[in-house]
């Protein structure tokens, strides 16, 4: 069974994006390798980008077996992040 997947489109220079890269490594630290983070930069990635749909950095996708599950725009709570991803594992 696949683990979850938190994608955090981001870009460099976003204040936004600053301030969410702290909470999803506390969130790492407390959920350790039962999720996966993946960080991509819309500036960098922009076919994937694209792909997903993405208008607003930060948002982050959540998937689980290659099936979006989850998905929000601005600054998530770590808290809120593990509420939605602890029904996935």
């Amino acid at each position: 069974m696949s683990k979850p997947v938190l994608i955090d489109f981001y870009a460099d220079w976003c204040g936004p994006c600053k301030m969410q890269s702290p909470i999803l490594d506390q969130l790492k630290d407390k959920m350790g390798d039962s999720i996966e983070i993946k960080k991509v930069d819309v500036d960098e990635n922009m076919d994937l980008a694209m792909k997903y749909g993405i208008q607003v950095v930060p948002t982050l996708v959540i998937e689980k077996s290659g099936k979006i599950e989850h998905r929000l725009e601005g600054v998530t709570p770590a808290e809120t992040l593990e509420s939605l991803l602890k029904p996935l594992l």
